[in-house]
């Protein structure tokens, strides 16, 4: 079967937060910011959830479980569930994973503000790297955990990590780092971290102590000739890496409120489990389920399309924005775009997502949602038909050349 990626689906009145609560999430702090568009002329690109429909096996499977009729409390009781999953990770990651150490939460987000004051004291920190992901900064925030950042060193236009920085930071006896969260690949930059990185991260946190949380969501989401590897599975014998995973990403399913965080540690999973429970939304068993069960070449048609809107950025971005800064990704459907060297042209520019929702019509992320090292950056989501994508960075070029 050959899938749509180029069907216009109208989310309006939808609830979504994309179309709908946009202006409170990028906006808070300015709710009655003036944009002169109508909201059926903004351009939305910014949120990470695609704008293609879910995989019509997973929209089966939701209808066959309506057709019977309860909705009543739901676990994953079914060893069938745990099966798919060994099969996915098997044959895409090459691990083998336990199911036994497999508990469940609404989002990876959630699973993180529930991890930090799990594994980490009232006077304990937490590393991360940035640009990072913002609630990667909130899950230490909202626990009262401080959080440290080591910049990630751009080479070119390849992000890498600065482990002589991140050596420091967890040897220093001012210092109580016990745990790091790694992103993996790695959101905003598309950075697939290679098995010499995982490796030598993965010796430097355990022989200190350290805990890592892989938040590891888009990991199918990869560039051709890209390959995943769980930093899990370079340390086997270790009880000391949570990875957390969801079908959320991968098949379009934010809304369905399923990820899955391995724990290994036996009393730490004691711990969880004693806290959280289980429950879950039937509609999302049965989503998830369906997505890896059935969902393999929705999957592998969808990062076909995105590698060519990727590689069409880039086109329209050399013709349009000559001065922009952009690498095609490793992973993700997400842009990360310097716009550095239009700054001296556009001083009275204070926040990007703020120009170009004014000036343009184009909803994206600036800077100020990647904690730091983010200077002048952008984030665009490019999981939307082609001709919305190109009219985005039409719009965006006039406005920033004019």
């Amino acid at each position: 079967m050959i899938y749509d990626f180029d069907e216009i689906i109208d989310r309006a009145g939808t609830n979504s937060l994309t179309y709908d609560g946009w202006k409170a999430y990028l906006f808070p702090n300015d709710p009655d910011l003036n944009i002169p568009y109508a909201d059926h002329e903004l351009i939305r690109l910014w949120v990470a959830d695609m704008a293609f429909s879910s995989p019509p096996p997973v929209l089966d499977a939701i209808r066959a479980r309506l057709d019977q009729k309860i909705l009543g409390y739901s676990k994953i009781y079914d060893s069938h569930y745990g099966e798919v999953l060994q099969r996915w990770f098997a044959a895409n990651y090459d691990w083998n994973i336990n199911t036994e150490e497999l508990v469940s939460a609404p989002g990876i987000v959630t699973a993180l503000y529930r991890l930090v004051p799990l594994l980490a004291k009232a006077d304990e920190q937490v590393l991360i790297t940035t640009p990072s992901y913002g609630p990667f900064k909130k899950a230490g925030d909202q626990s009262g955990r401080e959080v440290l950042c080591s910049s990630l060193l751009k080479n070119g236009g390849r992000y890498e990590m600065d482990f002589a920085d991140i050596k420091q930071q967890i040897m220093n006896p001012a210092n109580r780092i016990r745990i790091f969260i790694l992103c993996h690949p790695y959101n905003p930059t598309g950075r697939v971290w290679t098995v010499d990185e995982l490796t030598e991260l993965g010796k430097l946190c355990l022989a200190n102590d350290v805990w890592i949380i892989s938040d590891e969501v888009h990991s199918d989401l990869l560039r051709a000739g890209q390959k995943h590897v769980p930093i899990a599975a370079l340390f086997p014998d270790s009880d000391r890496i949570i990875t957390c995973s969801a079908a959320s990403k991968s098949f379009n399913l934010a809304g369905n409120m399923l990820s899955h965080v391995f724990i290994k540690h036996t009393a730490m999973r004691t711990q969880w489990k004693r806290l959280y429970n289980d429950y879950h939304s039937p509609l999302s068993i049965v989503a998830t389920q369906a997505a890896y069960e059935h969902g393999a070449e929705w999957l592998k048609q969808l990062n076909q399309y995105i590698d060519n809107n990727l590689n069409f950025l880039k086109e329209l971005i050399t013709e349009h924005l000559p001065k922009a800064h952009f690498s095609i990704p490793e992973a993700t459907y997400l842009a990360w775009i310097d716009l550095s060297d239009y700054v001296p042209q556009r001083k009275e520019i204070a926040r990007w997502s703020v120009f170009f929702a004014q000036n343009a019509g184009v909803l994206i992320e600036d800077e100020a949602v990647f904690v730091s090292n983010a200077a002048g950056h952008i984030r665009i989501n490019v999981a939307c038909p082609r001709n919305i994508l190109h009219e985005a960075l039409v719009r965006m070029a006039k406005a920033l050349n004019h």
